[in-house]
């Protein structure tokens, strides 16, 4: 009975967000202008380096494609979150909320692909200027982007695939607002010590690996830096990769609380937080640092803009 019961389940439940019943309005509109804007801003930073040909450079390659993937990452979270802020009935197929969690997934483990790319094409160009365009060829960019997607799906695809080994029997409650692997361990009537132990392992290796490229890029763009005499050009340089680090440490400090400690007792609440960081706000953020602290973005925007008018 209880193995039949463990294969019967095909619905969970996800709960959202919790909250007063009078935060209910305030709370759709607040999520709803932020996803509107996201992918306003994502879409809008996409279209501007798509029409402007002087913005056609490694860097704003990837941009670029970081900015498709924040919107990928938002539109996988965020519909259905809305939804269930309104509705009553928060069931979903389990092979639904599957394929809701590969999504995440891929998007989330693309973008801590892209991050250390980003980061290695800033260290040529602030410490190897001349030799930059020999080594950032387009050949070489398009390798780097097509292995971080790779990268993504296999990540993703390696999780997926060791959920099936599991059956679903001791609750059908997921406490979070949308499908993430660690609550449906908690659902979960097979010991998940396997799938918990691949996770802390393949996760770990990838956010410590990417972290590590990050900071060795970033150290030796700050001695290059520091060695200069340009005072315009260390604030040009400081301006660029400010940003991008300020996008990093955002981005990387809540996934290491969330899936490197995996073991760790912490309550759904807080869980929900740090989740509703990377996933809603980080895609929010990243156009807003991205662009304001950019001139080359914003003058792009101006004459766009002034061409449509």
């Amino acid at each position: 009975m209880e193995r039949k019961n463990a294969t019967e389940l095909t619905e969970v439940v996800v709960t959202g967000l919790t909250y007063q019943p009078e935060w209910q309005i305030p709370l759709f509109v607040l999520f709803l202008f932020i996803y509107i804007f996201t992918i306003m801003g994502n879409l809008g930073l996409i279209a501007v380096i798509w029409n402007d040909p002087h913005l056609h450079t490694p860097m704003y390659l990837f941009l670029g494609s970081l900015a498709c993937v924040d919107t990928w990452l938002s539109s996988t979270v965020v519909p259905k979150m809305l939804v269930n802020i309104f509705t009553k009935n928060k069931r979903i197929s389990l092979s639904e909320c599957i394929v809701q969690f590969f999504s995440f997934g891929v998007s989330a483990t693309t973008e801590c692909f892209l991050l250390p790319t980003m980061s290695y094409d800033r260290y040529v160009a602030i410490c190897n200027p001349l030799l930059y365009p020999a080594i950032m060829t387009n050949r070489l960019c398009m390798r780097m982007l097509i292995s971080s997607l790779t990268g993504g799906l296999l990540h993703a695809l390696l999780h997926t695939c060791f959920l099936f080994r599991l059956t679903f029997c001791n609750s059908n409650i997921i406490h979070q607002f949308y499908c993430d692997i660690m609550p449906l361990f908690k659902i979960s009537c097979t010991d998940p010590s396997i799938n918990v132990l691949v996770i802390f392992i393949f996760s770990g290796s990838i956010q410590v690996f990417t972290i590590l490229i990050i900071l060795v890029s970033y150290t030796l763009v700050l001695f290059t830096i520091l060695r200069k005499k340009s005072a315009q050009g260390i604030r040009k340089a400081f301006s660029t990769c400010g940003a991008h680090l300020l996008s990093v440490s955002l981005y990387y400090g809540t996934l290491l609380f969330m899936y490197v400690r995996p073991g760790s007792t912490r309550a759904d609440d807080q869980d929900m937080m740090d989740s509703l960081f990377y996933t809603v706000i980080i895609p929010f953020l990243n156009p807003i640092i991205y662009s304001l602290r950019n001139k080359k973005v914003i003058n792009s925007l101006t004459i766009m803009l002034k061409r449509n008018i």
